[in-house]
C-alpha cells in the first residue's frame, strides 16, 4: 500500500483502480503527530518554544530548563495515568525515556565532565532516573520494625548499587540495634563504608592523589573479604563484594539494578572511579553484553544510549529520530548542541544542514495544529536557509475561520514583509465579507491588500447600496479611508461623494456645490450615478442664494445633456422600465427648470458685481 502525507498532514492514498465489494462505513482518522493533540503535551510544546526563543543568545545556560519543562510534564501525565489509559501511558514511558536521554547528553556532551567529575556527573544521572528505592525505603522505614521487613535488604543494596553510603550506613545501623552479638560486623562494614573515598572536583585534592587513596582503600576491603569478616552475613559479604566491584556479584543484583546502564556506573564506581571519557565506549559495550541476554535484542533505547557513551553524536540523533514519536526531541537537542559549538557541520543533501532540517521538521508538525502553528513561526526564523520558504508554503495552509484569526495571521506576514501572502490573506477575507454581505468588512480587507480591482468592485456595491437605500452603511470606515481612498478611482470617488454629504449635512453649500460639480466633470463618478448626482444637485440649485456660478452652471447643463442623450438612445424596454423611464424624464424637466432659474439668477447677481 502507499501513501503521502498531504497538507495539513492528511493521509492520502491514490489508487488507479475502483474499489469492490462492500465498504466500511466506518472513517479512521489517521494523524501524523498525535502529541500535539495531548492537552498537557501541548505545555512541553509551548513553554520549550519559549526556552528556545531566549536561548538563541545564551544557549549553554538554559539546557537544564529543556529538562526541568520535560519532568513537570512527566509528573502532570503520571498524575493523569492514575485513571488511565493507553495513550497517556506510552507518552510517560516516551518521556521518561526522553529525560533520561537529554540528560546524559548533557552530561557527556555540554558539561564534558573530564575523568573523576564524570562518575559523580553519571552517579547523579542514574541517581535521577532509578528512583525507585527512594519509595521503597519509605516503605520499610514506615513498618513497625524496619529491620525485619522482607524487603530491608534489597534497599540496604539497592543504595550501595547506586554509591549512596551514608544511606546505606543508617540503614545498617537498625539492623546493627537488632543483632547486638554481630555489632562488630556492622560496625567493620560501617567503616568500610564510610572511608570509601569519593572525588571532590573543588578540592585540592588532584585525581592521582584521589586514585592512590581509592586504591588503598579497596585493597582494605579486600583484606576483609579475604579474612571472612563476613562470612557469617550472606548480606554483608555481597555488599563487601560489590564494593570490590565483583562482576559476578553485581549480575546478582540485576533485578535491583534493572537496567544495563545501572550497571555500568555501578560497575565503574567500585572497580575504575577515575574513568576517562574515552574509555566509556568500551565498558558501555562491554557491560551492555554481560548484563542483557545473548538471545535478545537490544531496544531502540539501548542503542541510543550506547552511542552516547560512544560520543557519536550523530547516530544519537539519527536513533531519536527513528524511535521517538514526533521531532521534539531531536529538533531541541541539536539547536542546543549547534549553538555549544558541539555539532560538526553535517550538510544535507538538498544544501540544508542538519540542525535546521529537523527544525523545519518539527515546526511542520506544528503548522498542523489549530492553537500550536504560532509557534512553529519563530522556528522558521531562526532556519536561515529554508524558514522562510517553509514559512511562505506553511502560512498559507492555514484555515482562516474568524477575522482574529486572519489579523494573527496577516500581522506575521507583514512584519516579515510576506506581501504576496498578506494580498492572499486578504483577498480570501474580502471575498468571505463579500459573500456575507458585510461590505465596510470587504473594504477594510480589499484595502489592505491593495487590490485595485476588488476595491473598485466594493466601491460599486457601496453606491448600489446607497441608491437603494438612501443612505450609506459603514460610515466610519467611508469617512476615515484617507489616502488609501486614492487606490482606484471608484473608491475616490465614494470617498469624495461621502464628503460632499458631510459639507451639505454642514451647509457649507458653496464647498458642497465645487465638490460636486469637481466629481462630474473630473469623470470618477460613473456614468450611471450621473442622475443621483445631478439630483444631489437640485437642493443647491433652488437655495434662494446663489450657489452655482454661470459656469459651474453651464457645466452642470452640459452634463445633464450629455446624460439625456445617452438616455434617448437606449431602447425602449418592459413596463417596468418604462416607468422609470418616465421618473426620469420627470428628474430631467425638473433639473432643466431648475437650472435654467439657477443661470437666470447668476447671471443678474454676477452682472450686478461686475457692474
Amino acid at each position: 500500500m502507499g501513501f503521502a502525507w498531504g497538507p495539513g498532514d492528511i493521509l492520502v492514498y491514490e489508487t488507479l483502480y475502483k474499489a469492490s465489494g462492500m465498504c466500511s462505513s466506518l472513517i479512521h482518522e489517521v494523524r501524523k503527530d498525535e502529541d500535539i493533540y495531548s492537552p498537557i503535551l501541548r505545555k512541553l510544546f509551548n513553554e520549550s518554544h519559549h526556552i528556545f526563543v531566549v536561548s538563541l543568545h545564551c544557549a549553554y545556560s538554559f539546557h537544564k530548563n529543556y529538562r526541568s519543562v520535560i519532568r513537570a510534564c512527566m509528573e502532570e501525565l503520571q498524575q493523569a495515568a492514575g485513571t488511565s489509559i493507553f495513550p497517556v501511558l506510552s507518552q510517560v514511558s516516551i518521556l521518561l525515556a526522553i529525560e533520561l536521554i537529554w540528560n546524559l547528553c548533557e552530561v557527556l556532551f555540554i558539561d564534558a565532565a573530564p575523568a573523576g567529575s564524570l562518575l559523580l556527573h553519571l552517579l547523579d544521572w542514574v541517581r535521577l532516573h532509578k528512583a525507585e528505592v527512594d519509595e521503597k525505603a519509605r516503605e520499610v522505614l514506615q513498618s513497625e520494625s524496619p529491620a525485619e521487613h522482607r524487603g530491608y535488604w534489597d534497599v540496604v543494596v539497592s543504595y550501595v548499587l547506586q554509591g549512596r553510603l551514608e544511606e546505606a550506613r543508617q540503614m545498617l545501623v537498625k539492623q546493627a540495634t537488632l543483632q547486638p552479638a554481630l555489632r562488630s560486623m556492622y560496625k567493620l562494614m560501617d567503616t568500610l563504608l564510610a572511608k570509601m573515598p569519593f572525588y571532590n572536583p573543588g578540592g585540592t585534592q588532584t585525581l592521582t592523589e584521589f586514585d592512590v587513596k581509592w586504591r588503598h582503600w579497596h585493597e582494605e576491603v579486600d583484606r576483609c573479604l579475604q579474612d571472612n569478616s563476613f562470612a557469617s552475613n550472606q548480606h554483608l559479604e555481597l555488599i563487601c563484594k560489590i564494593l570490590l566491584g565483583d562482576e559476578d556479584s553485581l549480575l546478582e543484583c540485576k533485578n535491583l539494578l534493572s537496567t544495563w546502564y545501572h550497571f555500568l556506573v555501578t560497575r565503574l564506581l567500585f572497580s575504575h572511579p577515575t574513568v576517562k571519557p574515552t574509555e566509556l565506549h568500551y565498558y558501555a559495550q562491554s557491560c551492555m553484553t554481560m548484563f542483557l541476554d545473548s538471545r535478545s535484542v537490544p531496544e531502540p533505547l539501548d542503542s541510543i544510549l550506547l552511542a552516547a557513551f560512544e560520543f557519536d553524536i550523530h547516530q544519537v540523533i539519527k536513533d531519536c529520530s527513528i524511535a521517538l514519536n514526533n521531532w521534539w526531541f531531536v529538533a531541541h537537542l541539536t539547536d542546543l548542541l549547534d549553538h555549544c559549538k558541539l555539532l560538526q557541520s553535517h550538510n544535507l543533501h538538498f544544501g540544508s544542514n542538519l540542525r535546521e532540517f529537523l527544525l523545519l521538521e518539527y515546526a511542520s508538525g506544528l503548522f498542523t495544529h489549530h492553537s500550536l502553528w504560532q509557534l512553529a513561526v519563530d522556528y522558521f526564523d531562526h532556519c536561515p536557509e529554508f524558514g522562510r520558504v517553509y514559512l511562505e508554503l506553511q502560512i498559507e495552509r492555514v484555515p482562516l475561520e474568524t477575522e482574529r484569526k486572519a489579523l494573527k495571521v496577516l500581522r506575521i506576514c507583514e512584519q516579515r514583509q510576506m506581501s504576496e501572502q498578506v494580498r492572499s490573506i486578504c483577498k480570501i477575507m474580502a471575498m468571505r465579507a463579500l459573500r456575507n454581505n458585510r461590505l465596510g468588512s470587504a473594504l477594510s480587507w480589499s484595502i489592505r491588500a491593495k487590490d485595485a480591482a476588488f476595491a473598485t468592485l466594493i466601491s460599486e456595491k457601496f453606491l448600489e447600496d446607497y441608491s437603494a437605500r438612501g443612505a450609506f452603511s459603514d460610515l466610519d470606515l467611508i469617512d476615515n479611508l484617507g489616502p488609501s481612498m486614492l487606490l482606484s478611482d471608484r473608491l475616490t470617488f465614494l470617498g469624495k461623494y461621502r464628503e460632499f454629504h458631510k459639507l451639505y449635512g454642514e451647509k457649507h453649500f458653496t464647498e458642497a456645490a465645487r465638490l460636486l460639480l469637481s466629481l462630474m466633470t473630473a469623470k470618477i463618478a460613473p456614468r450611471s450615478f450621473w442622475m443621483t448626482l445631478l439630483t444631489d444637485a437640485l437642493p443647491l440649485l433652488e437655495q434662494k442664494e446663489v450657489i452655482f456660478s454661470v459656469g459651474q452652471t453651464y457645466e452642470l447643463m452640459f452634463c445633464l445633456e450629455e446624460l439625456t442623450s445617452s438616455l434617448n438612445a437606449a431602447a425602449p424596454g418592459s413596463d417596468p422600465a418604462m416607468q422609470e423611464e418616465d421618473i426620469e424624464v420627470t428628474k430631467v424637466e425638473l433639473l432643466r427648470l431648475a437650472l435654467a432659474r439657477n443661470l437666470a439668477m447668476a447671471i443678474v447677481k454676477e452682472g450686478t458685481v461686475n457692474t
